[in-house]
């Protein structure tokens, strides 16, 4: 039996959709069980020194020639894509950003309250019919322009959880919920208005995952009576092991794929995770691991060759800077570093790119218009890339210091505790951060100090060390933000489970899922 709490939206949680959402929860769970302890059996294998390769199995998949099918003309120039929470205000932006897409997002950057979830869908339905409206306390009225961005949903990965939504006595997966509700009511007017219901797809681990994917997929168009291909889908390559299997979750998803992103902040998670045991594989200073370092140029040159030989879309990465008020001279130098990243891009063959604030679109736009005249760079096969499984495993020099150690900590508090307040998407130190940054973060911290990592000035990273660290930097957060603020601004709780996740003996898998019982 099915049981919803159902807040005060009747349009989002109508009967019809709630009956849709068991039953895929029905048809489903099973399956998603299945692979979640499949995840769980490959990192046991990773613990005793496996590595992740190219699968013999799937050798045919790989090397025969094959396509993905058409890509919609509303997918067709995807040049800058502009990312953040359903929230209401910042649909309305994203939309009217000047961006070709905007992705809306029910994961990274989306505190899964319940209130959240439901009003986002509440917000999604509205901008699709463009009847969304936000006034501001200040009087600012905010509505659609008449031109906006092509909308695409992130529901959550396979991994979370919904608990206010149960089948059985058990959470139904929050990618379940998302993506139903969202197709369940926008389907049939997505496409009336001459385009369709579009998605981006997280955190899959292999082609096995992507099958799942496919068979939600089908099941849905079937029962809500949508041609076969009507639903199309980006799949974000954030875990070291989906690297190995590109053209495998393209042909999987052929019937629905128009391209691969390179999620690559969670792409540094993973890869630390995955091998978070292992002592030869311990990553430096998370700033100095940047797209130009081998393993991570070898892995997005990757994604465009084989995209790009299957008709798929390579999407770039995200620039997580945002406009620094009040200091020209370090704005200038952080939009430099935007332009270099998409420069970057553009010119390896990508044929978008990511930012998280309206203020970058243009001189993405800008870089990309120079850079790739056409709507798209598919015709550019780079058949010159050769990557190996030795590129993708290459870990990177760099020092440990004191300063990214206190980094981490730093960010990893002040995410966790907006995270905890409801709040996904935060700006930290002039980046917006989601809960990518805070899971690198707190991975590295465990990392170093499961391995007694040694920092560039001879220390080692203790445990002891870093409640020291924790400490010293709570203290000065609660003298930045006053008493008041601090004691509603859910430091301590933050602080208490950064502690936690770093002292824990085992690698807790997403610190999502534990913070998650924190949160109504």
């Amino acid at each position: 039996m099915a049981s919803v709490i159902r807040p005060q939206s009747p349009e989002v949680l109508s009967d019809g959709a709630v009956a849709f959402v068991d039953g895929l929860a029905a048809r489903f769970t099973a399956e998603v069980d299945a692979l979640l302890a499949r995840r769980a059996e490959r990192q046991r294998q990773f613990d005793s020194g496996m590595l992740p390769d190219f699968q013999p199995e799937t050798r045919a998949i790989r090397e025969s020639d094959w396509r993905v099918a058409a890509i919609p003309a509303d997918l067709q120039d995807r040049r800058v894509e502009i990312t953040g929470p359903t929230e209401r205000k910042m649909v309305i932006n994203a939309l009217n950003s000047g961006a070709n897409v905007f992705m809306a997002d029910c994961e990274d950057s989306l505190c899964p309250t319940w209130d959240n979830v439901i009003q986002g869908q509440q917000n999604l339905i509205e901008a699709v019919r463009r009847t969304i409206s936000f006034a501001s306390p200040e009087g600012k009225h905010y509505r659609l322009n008449e031109r906006t961005a092509v909308l695409l949903v992130r529901p959550r990965g396979w991994h979370l959880p919904e608990k206010h939504w149960l089948l059985g006595g058990r959470p139904v997966p929050g990618a379940l919920v998302d993506f139903g509700l969202y197709l369940f009511h926008n389907a049939a007017e997505l496409r009336r208005r001459g385009t369709g219901p579009y998605f981006y797809l997280p955190k899959l681990e292999g082609h096995l995952e992507a099958r799942l994917w496919a068979q939600v997929i089908d099941h849905c168009e079937r029962a809500l009576g949508l041609p076969r291909g009507t639903v199309k889908v980006t799949v974000l390559i954030e875990t070291i092991t989906a690297a190995f299997e590109m053209d495998e979750i393209l042909w999987e998803l052929r019937d629905w794929i128009v391209g691969l992103n390179c999620g690559r902040w969670d792409y540094i998670f993973s890869f630390i995770k995955k091998f978070s045991r292992r002592p030869d594989f311990v990553l430096p200073d998370r700033g100095s691991v940047t797209m130009t370092t081998h393993f991570l140029r070898s892995y997005s040159q990757l994604v465009i060759r084989t995209c790009h030989r299957r008709g798929a879309f390579a999407m770039g990465g995200m620039a997580a800077q945002i406009p620094i008020k009040g200091d020209p001279r370090a704005n200038e130098q952080a939009l430099e570093r935007v332009r270099a990243d998409k420069e970057r891009e553009a010119g390896d063959g990508h044929d978008g790119t990511w930012v998280a604030h309206p203020g970058l679109v243009a001189i993405a736009r800008e870089v990309f218009d120079r850079l790739m005249p056409g709507a798209n760079n598919l015709q550019r096969l780079r058949e010159d890339v050769n990557v190996t499984a030795a590129d993708l495993l290459r870990v990177p020099q760099g020092d440990i210091t004191i300063a990214g150690l206190r980094s981490n900590i730093d960010v990893g508090i002040r995410y966790l505790a907006a995270w905890l307040g409801g709040n996904g998407c935060v700006p930290i130190h002039n980046l917006m951060e989601d809960a990518a940054t805070a899971e690198i973060s707190r991975a590295q911290l465990w990392q170093w100090v499961r391995h007694g990592s040694r920092m560039a000035d001879g220390a080692s990273v203790t445990l002891a060390g870093v409640r020291t660290e924790i400490a010293d930097q709570l203290a000065r957060i609660r003298e930045e933000a006053g008493p008041r603020a601090f004691e509603s601004g859910h430091f301590a709780r933050a602080a208490e489970l950064l502690d936690s996740l770093t002292a824990n003996p085992e690698f807790e898998p997403f610190l999502t899922l534990v913070a998650y019982r924190d949160i109504d």
